[in-house]
């Protein structure tokens, strides 16, 4: 019987999806877009009006926590704590028409962007059921 010398193989680095957005740039870009979507369709008006007329804030917030929940620097937990989201947009009436505003927009945001069309179906599956969890008028989930 012979010996199996150990393995010289690893198994490859897991690329976080941060990573394959392209970091901290990519995710700014898709915010950029995602309210360029949001500001221009006309099923995302109950929604965009939920939001103040300067988006700059809300951008850099979800700027922040897309880049954690990506996988990326643990900023927005550092800045904010826990995001603590269905509290967060608790004085907002989100109900099955703003959960399909929102993801029709982070979708054509993630199509603006050129996201892998892997990545982009993992994401959009994650997205909407965080979405569908915030819901917070009837019927729920």
């Amino acid at each position: 019987m012979t010996a199996t010398p150990p393995s010289t193989t690893t198994a490859p680095a897991r690329v976080s999806h941060f990573e394959r957005m392209g970091g901290e740039a990519g995710v700014v870009a898709l915010v950029q877009a995602f309210y360029g979507h949001m500001d221009a369709r006309a099923d995302a008006r109950g929604i965009r009006a939920m939001h103040g007329l300067d988006l700059s804030s809300t951008k850099s917030v979800l700027v922040l926590y897309l880049c954690e929940w990506l996988g990326g620097p643990q900023t927005y937990t550092v800045q904010r704590g826990h995001p603590r989201l269905r509290m967060r947009h608790g004085g907002f009436a989100l109900g099955e028409a703003e959960r399909d505003a929102w993801l029709a927009c982070m979708d054509a945001a993630l199509a603006d962007r050129s996201v892998e069309a892997t990545l982009h179906a993992e994401l959009m599956a994650a997205f909407f059921k965080t979405a569908d969890w915030m819901r917070n008028t009837a019927p729920h989930p």
